[in-house]
């Protein structure tokens, strides 16, 4: 088994810990691809919330570097954990999909299986429109609404279609337009599962179980398997007593670092990846940032915590704080919030 220590985590250093895996203590001059990976995927429901991510994590950052590797491959669409649109890796896209291959999302039953080589069937120059998806679907087996929707969406996933590259694009909207991609080479699932959680942890760890549930997905038992292939873990605990889990030498900051201003985009993953959020984002905030439809408001850090929601009016960024700041608070919100208005107009 493991290493067990005695230590227990306070919240500050829980903090200081995901932001530093976050990239969010300081910009890193990393490429758009190594920030994908190192965070393992980023949520892409909307299609400029990637480039605001990877923007406040890294220095030097253009938009159209991130299209040209979307353009050419290397990243794609897809999804994947909770069942929603993140940028991949295309490496990446192959070791989850593997990864998720055993958990019974609804892509691996037997009737997306067999809707699967229909619409593929139907992408004959590489394409395929919903449109055409769905008129198929109540042609041939008389599906219509919401069902139809439900088996085009199960089916393209298990098919290998993807999201349009352009839907990827910073001003791009769904235009029900997707592409075929060849299957990925074979992983084996639970390796696959290994690779990913270990990689979890390090981008989001010191986390316990339950985070990781609430990260993929996956059921418990398939988890453990991984994790035991991940022996020896580091052990810890939070201030409530409940087991962190966490792989050898990941950063563990003083809690008294300097946390910098950041801005977060809608659905940004440090908002998602744990069943207690509390560690960026504070218990009282949490309605007002994820809404009981699901969707996630755009948020700024101060102190390492969330603060407020922002938005951009006819070109500038308006904040919405949840509480006073302290006056060198608001002259850091304003600076980065100059550099976001920068970043949107360039």
């Amino acid at each position: 088994m493991g290493r067990v220590t005695g230590r227990v985590l306070t919240l500050r250093e829980l903090n200081r810990a995901t932001l530093a895996r976050q990239i969010l203590l300081e910009r890193k001059r990393l490429s758009p691809t190594a920030v994908i990976e190192r965070l393992v995927g980023m949520q892409a429901q909307w299609p400029s919330a990637p480039y605001v991510g990877i923007w406040t994590r890294t220095s030097g950052f253009r938009r159209a570097t991130l299209e040209r590797a979307i353009a050419r491959g290397a990243v794609v669409k897809a999804t994947v954990m909770r069942q929603t649109l993140h940028l991949l890796t295309w490496r990446d896209y192959g070791i989850l999909r593997a990864a998720l291959s055993e958990t019974n999302f609804p892509w691996e039953s037997a009737e997306a299986a067999r809707h699967a080589r229909e619409v593929r069937a139907l992408a004959v120059n590489g394409e395929v429109a919903t449109s055409d998806a769905l008129a198929h679907l109540e042609r041939r087996h008389g599906l219509t609404g919401l069902p139809a929707r439900r088996a085009w969406r199960y089916a393209r996933v298990r098919a290998h279609i993807l999201q349009h590259p352009e839907s990827a694009l910073w001003e791009a909207r769904p235009d029900g337009r997707y592409v075929t991609v060849d299957a990925p080479e074979f992983h084996d699932p639970t390796g696959a599962r290994a690779d990913i959680l270990g990689r979890y942890l390090a981008a989001f760890g010191p986390a316990s179980r339950r985070d990781i549930v609430q990260w993929s997905m996956m059921h418990v038992a398939e988890i453990q398997r991984a994790l035991d292939r991940l022996e020896p873990l580091v052990r810890l605990r939070d201030e409530q007593g409940r087991e962190l889990l966490d792989v050898p030498k990941a950063p563990l900051p003083d809690p008294e670092t300097a946390a910098p201003v950041r801005f977060l985009p809608k659905w940004d993953n440090v908002l998602l990846a744990w069943a207690d959020r509390s560690r960026v984002l504070p218990e009282p905030y949490r309605k007002k940032v994820i809404g009981v439809n699901g969707d996630v408001a755009q948020t700024f850090l101060v102190d390492g915590f969330v603060a407020g929601t922002w938005q951009v009016e006819d070109g500038r960024v308006a904040i919405q704080p949840f509480a006073s700041l302290s006056r060198t608070a608001r002259r850091e919100v304003g600076d980065e919030a100059s550099r976001l208005e920068a970043f949107f107009a360039d």
